[in-house]
């Protein structure tokens, strides 16, 4: 048996490169809608409902291409190269072009390719880390989505001083900045291939299949929730923090600082030991988040929007990372189905969080229905997932 060399330079090229990828993909392409909504409703531009209808486009390409990546059978290099140049041109559109049907347009073509580059950077990314000998270095590549959030919140107050034309035009520019540097690397290991390692186990009884199609129906359905859960506070953070600290300049902070939150959550989240029951780990995720949404109603200050944005953003990517984890332990290298059917869900609780938030809101001048029906989600999908494990456990006689 061959061990694979480590390759330190690599694994780090590797790991950056797709960090900066889901930065564009993620954090700009996708999530800069947020720093600028409160611009585009200040200009008259858009009003609240109309805000939540094209988030909820977004949401939506986001879940069609996540449904299409199954189907394509294009380098994964190139899918991503390809993904990244048509975000920053995306970007810029939305500064250079004008009308809500162009918006929605760009903002449904800008979740297709959020969810093509994510799922192909990722593929790739993780393919050269295990190729390099640092599969460990994974968390590395997640904390790509904070950082590009970081960034949108950071810079969008700055730029959008000049109308929100000139802050999507400077999301594109940055977004080609940092494809430029990245570009080269995604060649790297074009060669490289690695055999997928066969998973032999003896078949299971009924009652262990049974068991795991629950499981997997479980997890779909859950799965969904955390879609629902997170996304109203992701979508609308700057709005509900400027109405509740009317004249105040912390509002624009909170958002990057979900940002950066998620960039230790990413690292920790991909150290967790693979013994630790995975159910048991997205449950505690759902209530941190809960616990973060609840904060920002009952506590509309600072202090409670910022440990809000923090219990939020921490475990994003990690309930990302355990959904994953745990369609692996139920298929195993077949797991890819039920990854297809989970992120499915998790895309139509977001396509669904807006379009229910914005109005309700726009009637009642206020978030706080809205974030507390997406708080009982997650607290609901965390005793779910608590009780599941609980029954898993009584039923081997744990």
């Amino acid at each position: 048996m061959s061990l694979i060399g480590y390759d330190r330079r690599g694994a780090w090229r590797a790991a950056l490169a797709c960090m900066a990828a889901l930065a564009v993909a993620m954090g700009l392409g996708r999530f800069a809608f947020t720093p600028m909504l409160p611009i585009m409703l200040h200009e008259g531009k858009l009003d609240l409902q109309a805000g939540g209808v094209l988030a909820s486009l977004n949401y939506l390409g986001y879940f069609l291409g996540a449904l299409s990546c199954a189907a394509i059978r294009v380098k994964a290099a190139s899918m991503v190269r390809g993904g990244l140049i048509a975000t920053a041109a995306l970007l810029l559109g939305m500064g250079l072009l004008h009308g809500f049907t162009v918006w929605g347009a760009l903002r449904t073509a800008a979740g297709v390719m959020s969810a093509w580059t994510f799922v192909f950077a990722s593929g790739w990314g993780l393919r050269r880390l295990a190729e390099t000998g640092a599969p460990a270095m994974a968390g590395v590549i997640y904390t790509g989505p904070g950082i590009g959030i970081a960034a949108t919140g950071l810079l969008g107050g700055a730029v959008g001083r000049w109308g929100s034309n000139a802050g999507w035009i400077g999301f594109g520019l940055l977004s080609l900045v940092l494809i430029a540097v990245v570009w080269r690397i995604f060649s790297d290991g074009e060669a490289a291939h690695v055999a997928p390692q066969t998973i032999r186990a003896a078949a299971p009884t009924a009652a262990e299949s049974a068991a795991v199609r629950s499981d997997a129906r479980w997890l779909v359905a859950l799965y969904g929730l955390a879609g629902f859960g997170y996304i109203i506070t992701a979508t609308f953070l700057p709005v509900i923090a400027r109405q509740a600290l009317p004249g105040s300049p912390w509002p624009d902070y909170f958002w990057p600082l979900f940002g950066l939150a998620i960039v230790p959550g990413a690292l920790i989240g991909a150290r967790a030991p693979v013994h630790w029951d995975n159910r048991l780990l997205l449950g505690v995720a759902y209530a941190l988040q809960a616990l973060g949404i609840v904060l920002s109603v009952a506590w509309p200050t600072i202090t409670g929007f910022a440990l809000g944005s923090l219990l939020l953003g921490m475990p994003f990517t990690a309930i990302t990372l355990f959904a994953m984890r745990d369609a692996r332990r139920l298929r195993g290298n077949a797991a890819a189905g039920l990854i297809g059917y989970a992120t499915a869900s998790y895309g139509v609780g977001q396509i669904l969080g807006p379009l229910f938030a914005a109005p309700l809101a726009q009637r009642t001048g206020s978030f706080a229905v809205p974030l507390l029906v997406a708080a009982g989600a997650l607290g609901i999908g965390a005793a779910l997932f608590v009780g599941v494990w609980r029954r898993s456990g009584v039923t081997k006689g744990i």
